[in-house]
């Protein structure tokens, strides 16, 4: 018979869940045990934070949540920060946390926490196992609660007695799965009125229906109706590029976001909210849109954004129109100095076919991403939970669901050093990953924000010192190296351009630190 461990195991896999991102201790060594398994892939991760993002990652291009190992409340509390930017991206995540044995706990050693009270903030799901007898009704509804739609995060605990004991015969419950519903039939045709009304109107896209079919509907209605179409600043996942229906990007400064959306009449929503601000600043409002912009919600977080799309074409007369398609602009090779445009043009020429990027550049992102429309089309991947140190572990889940794919991770240098520990795992799993790191030494971002939140014009010298991290400068180039992950130095938009171009060529994972200066 099989244990408690090997019971969750096989049941993760049973319900489509077949990798497990894992950073073990000493109380979860059945269930690393139980890992040796041949239908379930596992990867070691030297960091807590990077096995949630990695999941994070996984579950953005299969659609399918993956697993993580953490040892009891610190290890989960490692993670908590990609849980966060999983649960805001909508990202399905089953968190398996070890537990002591119910005997061992009575006696509070020193790892004993309040697993329960960390969790449930960032979980949508959360149970311990009570008994090896119920991991596998456990594991399922966990499953099946990750798999839902949005995303959720399901979490786990896995007290070590049941780990360990015999689970007798499996029993898991039936029926927990569900189609994603239509939108009201009201909603849509309300909608449809308004984009009669020839009224300026922007649909904004999120989650789901900034892919696949829902974008190219989406297409139709804005090349029969004339309305545009956007998606938030920060998205979980986007298919642009040449070929693909474009999506105009809402500005992250308010002053900007005021200006994009100040003609507009009407918003209409698919799986998201109306534009709001990133933070509070003082003098400035916390929603964008105009005073009298209406704001309509077609379809909601948990429909399904094609069939209320088609609904919507047929309201319109619109069945078996063409979409709106970004043409392709070929990018020559640039040159000279690195700036937002020349870093856009080396993107842009060098970026394969079906790449997937992953963005968490921050100061130089906000200004490069919206003049990569016309590269070869692409995945484009966000953080819209804002905790940073998520883009290379969500880089390396990516290109676990995506081995033929080449993977590109942007990252300002303070967010690179939150989760770094992710090369080694690229390095071991020889993952088709190229991190470019912009290093300008400093956060460059809390220097703009200084003066936007009225702090003052320029920060004094403590302040600084806490913006600044060149006392020591980082050597990125040898960071990688020491991780088994070949790199390079630029520090102009040619050389760029060539090193990206190569990293297309390699099999596995290298760092291209790009020097600003």
């Amino acid at each position: 018979m099989a244990n408690g461990a090997e019971t969750l195991v096989n049941t993760l896999v049973d319900n489509g869940v077949e990798v497990c991102f894992a950073n073990p201790g000493t109380s979860e060594m059945h269930f690393l045990a139980a890992l040796d398994n041949p239908r379930m892939k596992s990867v070691l991760c030297l960091y807590e934070g990077v096995c949630t993002g990695a999941a994070d990652g996984w579950y953005r291009m299969k659609d399918v949540p993956a697993s993580t190992l953490l040892h009891l409340g610190p290890g989960l509390a490692n993670g908590l920060s990609n849980i966060h930017n999983a649960k805001r991206a909508s990202s399905g995540m089953v968190n398996i946390v070890g537990e002591h044995s119910a005997s061992h706990l009575k006696y509070d050693p020193p790892l004993t926490s309040d697993i329960e009270g960390l969790a449930r903030p960032l979980s949508h799901w959360v149970r311990r196992a009570e008994s090896a007898t119920t991991i596998a009704w456990d594991t399922a509804t966990a499953c099946a609660k990750a798999s839902e739609h949005p995303g959720q995060i399901a979490t786990l605990i896995l007290p070590g007695d049941t780990a360990w004991k015999d689970a007798g015969t499996p029993v898991v419950p039936q029926g927990l799965t569900r189609a994603r519903p239509a939108p009201d039939q009201a909603r849509v045709d309300e909608v449809a009125k308004v984009l009669r009304s020839g009224e300026p109107t922007l649909l904004i896209l999120g989650n789901k229906a900034t892919r696949g079919r829902a974008l190219d509907l989406a297409g139709v209605v804005a090349a029969g109706t004339g309305c545009r179409l956007g998606s938030q600043f920060f998205t979980a996942r986007i298919e642009r590029g040449a070929g693909r229906t474009p999506l105009e990007r809402i500005p992250y400064a308010v002053p900007l976001g005021q200006a994009f959306l100040k003609d507009f009449k009407h918003i209409v929503t698919l799986e998201t909210k109306e534009p709001v601000a990133f933070f509070a600043y003082p003098g400035k409002p916390s929603l964008l849109k105009a005073p009298g912009t209406v704001v309509h919600s077609l379809v909601a977080d948990d429909e399904d954004s094609a069939l209320g799309l088609e609904m919507l074409i047929d309201a319109l007369g619109l069945k078996g129109a063409a979409p709106l398609v970004q043409e392709r602009i070929e990018a020559a090779a640039p040159s000279g100095a690195l700036n937002p445009e020349s870093i856009a043009q080396a993107l842009s020429a060098a970026l394969p076919d079906n790449a997937i990027l992953v963005d968490e550049s921050l100061t130089t992102g906000r200004q490069t991403m919206g003049l990569t429309m016309g590269a070869r089309p692409h995945d484009l991947i966000n953080n819209m939970g804002g905790s940073i140190g998520y883009g290379t572990p969500v880089a390396t889940g990516a290109a676990m669901a995506c081995p033929d794919r080449r993977t590109f991770c942007m990252v300002g240098d303070g967010s690179a050093m939150y989760t770094i520990q992710s090369l080694w795992t690229q390095a071991r799993e020889g993952l088709p990953i190229t991190t470019i790191i912009f290093a300008n030494n400093q956060y460059a971002i809390l220097k703009a924000e200084y003066t936007n939140m009225g702090a003052g014009q320029q920060p004094g010298p403590q302040a600084m010192a806490m913006i600044d991290i060149d006392r020591p400068t980082i050597d990125w180039v040898a960071m990688a190296k020491s991780m088994g992950v070949p790199g390079v130095q630029v520090d102009n938009a040619e050389d760029f351009h060539k090193a990206m171009a190569r990293s297309t060529e390699m099999d596995g994972p290298c760092l291209i630190e790009v020097k600003l200066y």
